[in-house]
């Protein structure tokens, strides 16, 4: 049965295993999971394309790093994986932490945009 993206992206976060974007301490950011709408396997996935610490997301595009996830997993990516790679990458820019899909409405105006 095909699923909208809505229900895909309410299917990809388990909650409790992230933190809170509210709950985010910029004093405390030692390992991936300590940034917003992260958990252990978007971790992974950000290790994946070679981000190992919240430091290596300071200037990267977040489009970019959607793209090259695809190519290294070889596999189409759930849309809400880019909300969440603009959040991150936004947070690192010093922006205040927010939920992934305060994004979205960005990224399908971008979509548009290409």
């Amino acid at each position: 049965m095909l699923h909208s993206v809505a229900q895909r992206c309410a299917n990809f976060y388990k909650p409790s295993k992230i933190i809170n974007p509210t709950k985010v301490r910029r004093d405390q950011l030692n390992k991936l999971t300590d940034l917003p709408n992260i958990g252990v396997s978007l971790a992974a996935d950000l290790v994946l394309i070679g981000v190992n610490r919240p430091e290596d997301l300071i200037e990267r595009d977040p489009y970019k790093m959607y793209r090259a996830l695809s190519v290294v997993t070889k596999s189409y990516q759930d849309p809400c994986v880019l909300d969440v790679f603009i959040s991150i990458t936004r947070f690192m820019a010093g922006e205040d932490p927010k939920p992934w899909w305060k994004y979205t409405a960005e990224r399908k105006l971008a979509k548009r945009l290409v």
